[in-house]
Parts: structure tokens; sequence; C-alpha cells
């Protein structure tokens, strides 16, 4: 590596002296390599893959193309519109630096304009015990008046041109997270979210890219990435002449052209990559390893309770009555913690429906007349945690807030407000710090008055669709997008400062927020608003490729559902929900005794199974949206001493052929007994029970698992001989 001066010259008489730092860059993990050559002109990925000895095959891709210096093959993932009207960006590398940071080596390249004040650092965050590297920009405008930030990209990777396809993750409310699969062919694929408040809801902010032809779960080189931003997002895949894939991750730069004043710095979202050669399973538990240790809250190496959420079963009908019913009944069936949803709160306008009140988080003494603190002391006589449901970032129009503060609500003065659910809900305006401090301040009255509450759940049911601040000036309504996220972690960050130990889970309609943007604030977020134990397999297994079980809320619902209106067996919904953080969701008033007593066989025999459904290292086995009948998947601890088998029966045919289900992750030399778990009201276990088969059968021979009838299913633990 080397220094090279470089002359640039503003007007015709003053040079400006740059110094050019040359060189190569290795960033490093366990398993993988990224690697990056600073030339005098531009900074270059050379390659990014498995850790190999010698030389490897160089790509020539920039590693942050920037506009009006490339060509255009080469899209931009960074462009300027400097003070003085200029759209151009010429980056040199004038400085590299590498340094320790926690469990990661963290890389900062720094790069100068040739012409104006403006630098740009690129970091490289890459983890020392996971195959994971983060990358993020920070933008610093040194000129003497503001600059527009017209696109913004978090980081791009490049590579070769080949039979590559791309999975990403597409569905709506009720039915998120669906894999769609296609081969990467020539031409530009833009994957973007515009919901303004939610991103996740139609396609999430995540891909991944198979290099070795269609998707496999476990098997193929595969690469997975995730941008860890929760508002609007763009995913660009650019397959152009010159024999190579450039994929760019980064903030939708759509009515978001951000301004930046002078002496300020820009902060990009991190963007998490990794590679595998163990397939799409092989990406996610790379990723489920970094979400507990480093991409969660401190909690994420932890297990969550068993709980009761009151929203199906009783909806806005909330008494007093009822919910000491609902408490006496999770604590009869075993479980853990009580969740009290919307339609608590509201004195001048009650909460008995979704077009009133949001905002006015004061008790309904109608509803509760001996307040909340009677309800904390009901749980914790029947020895159980007492949690919450609020949604602090949103207001009605019939509510008390609305009526003192309206100009907290995002809007344009002068035009229509257009109002969301329920004909009258509006979003507060995070951008405000006024409305960040009424927003802790929410979490931070509950939690003063009732230190008991061990949970919130934090919901988000609104798109943003009135675009304007009252708060921003004039020049600024295009920063409102970002702001508001940026508003929005403020004060998460301020809740978490305070309440580090107080269980948060991020929930938006479903799974609206289920991103690395947010995640680090909270514990665990709601997969989806649709308990259809089927369809929730679906969801579910989508869900996974990114996220960790100890994050996914997957719950117990009542049948016939309603909004399937499908009947399915009690123990197919309790071995669905068990495979991820169990809870339920109905009204246990309604159960049937076989039902009772199902749920309450299910929580007793997840409390032993749980550290190693939410802590193990997942195996998806047989996909749903494979066709053939089941799906079925399976997690191992590290020691490969202790496994569960879930298998689901999709469908039931006459002559059915169901598919031998071949085990991953375990030790081929070691003997594992198989017992069978949550074992059916009445029913004796199947013929594999007490079985003994080394690692080796159960890998490459595989299992007949029985499934008799409609919606069958089975749970089995795997213990290794001692």
């Amino acid at each position: 590596m080397r220094n090279k001066l470089l002359f640039t010259f503003v007007g015709l008489i003053f040079p400006v002296v740059l110094l050019a730092w040359e060189g190569n860059i290795a960033i490093t993990t366990p398993n993988t390599q990224l690697l990056l050559k600073a030339t005098a002109n531009n900074l270059l990925q050379t390659y990014y893959g498995p850790r190999v000895e010698g030389q490897v095959p160089e790509l020539q891709a920039a590693a942050l193309p920037t506009f009006g210096t490339v060509d255009m093959i080469e899209l931009p993932a960074l462009q300027v519109l400097h003070a003085s009207g200029d759209l151009n960006l010429e980056l040199m590398v004038s400085n590299y630096t590498s340094a320790p940071d926690g469990h990661a080596t963290l890389h900062t390249i720094t790069l100068k304009d040739k012409l104006q004040p403006v630098t740009v650092i690129i970091f490289y965050k890459a983890y020392q015990t996971i195959d994971l590297i983060e990358t993020w920009t920070e933008i610093f405008n040194g000129e003497k008046k503001s600059i527009q930030l017209k696109r913004f990209d978090s980081g791009t990777l490049a590579l070769p041109r080949g039979n590559v396809w791309t999975t990403h993750l597409h569905g709506n409310w009720a039915a998120e997270a669906v894999p769609t699969q296609e081969p990467l062919t020539p031409g530009l694929k833009v994957i973007r979210n515009t919901d303004g408040a939610r991103n996740a809801h139609c396609d999430a902010p995540s891909l991944m890219l198979s290099l070795d032809g269609k998707p496999q779960e476990n098997t193929g080189r595969t690469i997975g990435m995730t941008l860890c931003w929760s508002g609007n997002y763009e995913l660009r895949l650019n397959t152009a002449n010159n024999q190579r894939h450039q994929i760019y991750a980064g903030i939708d730069p759509q009515s978001s052209e951000y301004i930046l004043d002078s002496g300020k710095t820009f902060e990009t979202p991190h963007l998490a990559f990794a590679y595998s050669k163990e397939g799409m399973s092989g990406v996610s538990r790379i990723f489920h390893r970094w979400a507990r240790q480093e991409g969660m809250l401190h909690s994420g190496m932890t297990t969550r309770d068993i709980l009761l959420n009151s929203w199906e079963g009783i909806y806005f009908s909330i008494t007093e009555e009822r919910i000491i019913n609902m408490i006496d009944d999770i604590s009869g069936m075993g479980g853990e913690l009580f969740v009290m949803d919307d339609g608590w709160f509201g004195t001048k306008y009650q909460r008995n429906s979704d077009d009133a009140a949001l905002g006015d988080w004061e008790v309904d003494r109608k509803k509760i007349p001996n307040g909340i603190g009677a309800l904390t002391r009901a749980a914790a006589e029947r020895n159980i945690k007492f949690g919450i449901w609020i949604e602090p970032e949103a207001t009605n129009t019939r509510s008390e807030l609305f009526e003192k503060h309206p100009e907290w609500v995002m809007q344009t003065k002068g035009r229509e407000l257009k109002l969301g659910r329920g004909g009258t809900q509006v979003m507060l305006d995070m951008s405000n710090p006024q409305v960040q401090d009424f927003v802790f301040g929410v979490v931070d009255r509950l939690l003063t008055a009732y230190p008991e509450i061990a949970y919130i759940k934090w919901d988000a049911n609104a798109s943003i669709q009135n675009y304007g601040s009252t708060y921003l000036p004039a020049n600024k309504q295009q920063n409102l997008y970002v702001d508001y996220h940026l508003g929005l972690v403020k004060t998460l960050q301020r809740i978490r400062a305070k309440y580090p130990n107080v269980v948060i889970q991020d929930c938006a309609s479903g799974g609206g927020r289920a991103n690395y943007g947010l995640l680090p604030y909270f514990d665990e977020f709601w997969v989806s608003d649709n308990n259809d134990a089927l369809q929730r397999i679906y969801i579910q297994w989508g869900t996974s490729y990114f996220f960790p079980s100890n994050a996914m809320a997957q719950h117990i619902g009542g049948s016939p559902y309603h909004m399937t209106h499908r009947s399915l067996p009690i123990k197919f919904r309790c071995d669905v929900a068990m495979s991820g953080r169990l809870g339920m969701e109905l009204q246990p008033r309604d159960m049937t005794d076989e039902e009772r007593q199902q749920c309450t066989t299910a929580i007793s025999d997840y409390k032993t199974l749980r550290p190693l459904i939410q802590l193990g290292n997942l195996y998806r086995l047989v996909s749903p949206y494979e066709k053939q009948g089941l799906a079925a998947l399976m997690y191992v601890d590290d020691n490969q001493s202790d496994a569960v088998l879930f298998v689901y029966k999709l469908e039931n045919m006459m002559n059915q052929t169901l598919p031998r289900i071949c085990l991953s992750g375990l030790d081929a030399g070691k003997t594992y007994i198989v017992v069978e778990k949550n074992l059916q009201v009445g029913k004796e276990p199947c013929a594999l029970n007490g079985k003994k088969y080394t690692g080796a059968t159960l890998m490459e021979v595989g299992l007949d698992i029985p499934l008799e009838g409609d919606y069958a299913s089975r749970i089995f633990e795997l213990k290794a001989e001692n």
C-alpha cells in the first residue's frame, strides 16, 4: 500500500492537494472474506465468498459507485446535489484503518471528493465468531451550505454473473413472508416498500442469492442480506453487460432526497450480509446467531415466557372480571404471562372499537373499576406476569390528544386529513421532539405507576397517509420519511436506557415491522395477525429465513378460525405454535375439556423443550412450498446432543405417499433415542417412540413419520446416548 499526491483545482488558480491511499483490504470472518482494492481513483470490490488460499479471480466493481464519474452500466449508489448545483462525486480513498470492536473487527475507509468538501466514510464490521459482515456509510457535508442526498445506499455487493437465483419475501397483511424465487436475468430488478411506517408486510427488506441455481435449503452456495431499517427501502439487482450482478440496498430515495446541513453527518442504515455453503438454512443459522448475539436486544440469548393474549379472546370487550378470569385460566394451564390487549383505556372517548381514544392512555374505570393495579395484583397472586398493549405512535381524530394537539399529527396545512383504521386513525409526527417526549412518556408513566408490568405489546396499525410535518421547515419536508424513523429510534433508545429489562413486542398489524432496524430495541415481534395454524406454517417458514425462533411470537388460535373459517385439530394448532415462542390467542372459557388438556400438555412439554427451540440451530427439512404433502423442520443444540423435530401434514389424500424425512445437523457417530412429545389426548405414542438410531441413519436414510388423518402432526425429541 502507498500514498500518492493528487492535485485538483478550484477554479483556475488555487490548487488543493489531496493525499490518496492505495492498497488491498481484506475483510474476514472465520470462514469468509470480502476483498477490496483502493486505487488512485476508486475503491473496488474484487471478491466475496469463502476464505481460500492464494489468488482468486478478481471482479473490478466499484464498492460504492457514485453518480457522474462512472459509466451508467454501473448504477450509482450515491448521488449528491452540491450547493453549487454540481451533481458529481469523485471519491478517492484518503485513509484506511481497522481496529477491534467487541466481537468484531471494524474497518474504516475514508473517501473524499476531489473537488467539493464532502467526505464519505464506509464502514465494514466483520464478526470474528460469526460469518457475517455489516456495512454502512457516513456522509459529511463540509460545504458552507446545505447539500441534497439524492441517493444514499448503505452498500453494494457484486457477484460474478452466473446461474444465480434470488429469494425475497413477498406478501400482505395476514399472509406475510411468502418466498418468491426466480433467476436473475439481464436487466434491473427492484424490490421496495413505501408504506412509510412499516416495511415488511408486502415486501421485506431482505433477500437471499443462490449461486448454484434453484435455491435449496441445506445445500448450495448462498448469500443472504438484510437492511437494518424500519422505513421505506429499495433493493436493486442489476445484471448488465459487464459479466456481473450488482446488488444495492438502501433507503428508498422517493420523496426522501435528504437535506443535509453544513457541518452535519448522515449515517445510513446498516446492511448485514452472510455467506454459507449449506444453502438457505445455512444462511439462516448465521443470521439467527448474529441476531441473538448482536442484532437483538441484550436478551437475545434468553428464552421467552409462555403467554395468553386477550385480543382474539375478547377483543375490545374488556372488563375487570374477564381479565382476571383469563389470568386464572392461563395460570391453570401452566402459562407464565398474561397480556391485556386493546380496549383498556379511554375516558372522554371510550375505546370500544378502533375509531376512538388512541393517545388517551388513561385506564377506563368503567371497564376496570379498581384500575390496572388490581390486575397486576391478581396476576402476582397467581404467579403470572402481567403485560399491556399500546399503540403510542398514533391517535384518533376522536380523542382528547387530537383535540389538544392537532399540530402533532402528520399533515400538510390546507389539505384534508386522510384517515386510516376505524375511519379516524392518523399518525403522530415522530420527527417532532415534542411527540418523541410524549411517546416516551406513554411508556414511562405506565411503568412508573405500575412497575409490575413485565411486558408491553407495542403496535403500529397504520401507514403514513398524510405526508407532511408542521415541525419540519418547508425546505426539509422531504426529510420526513427518514426523520420519522430516526425519531422513533431515538425514542426507543430513551425507553431502553431507563427500562432495559421490560420485554417489549414489536407488532405492526402482524409482521409489518419484522426488521433489524427496530429489533435491537425489542425482544420479539408478532409474526402475523393470522393465527390459522395451517397458513402459519407457511408464514413462519418464510419469516425464519432471517429471524430466530425466540423473536417469533406464535400463538394457538381458536377453531374454526375467524379469518379462514377453517377448523383445525387442537394438537395441530399446538404443534405449529410450539415451533417458535409459544403463546395463546383465544378465550379459554370457550375451550373444550380436550382442548384445555391438550394445551396444558403442550405448555408442559414446551417448557422442557424451550431452550432447544428458542436458542437451537434451525434446519428446515421439507418446505411446505414444495407441495409434498407435509412440512418438516428441526432444531439442534450446539453439542449435537439434543434435537427436536416438527412434522406437519398439510393435506390428506387417498393412496397418499409422503416423503421420508432425512434429518440434518446431527452427529453421525452418535446414537439418538426418539421420544414423542405433546401426545394427542387419549392416544398412545407412535411406533417410533423409544427407538434408537445413529445420527448417520437419521440423516442419510431418514424416518417415515406416521401421519394419519387430516392435519396430523408430530413432535419428537432426539436425545443422544451418553
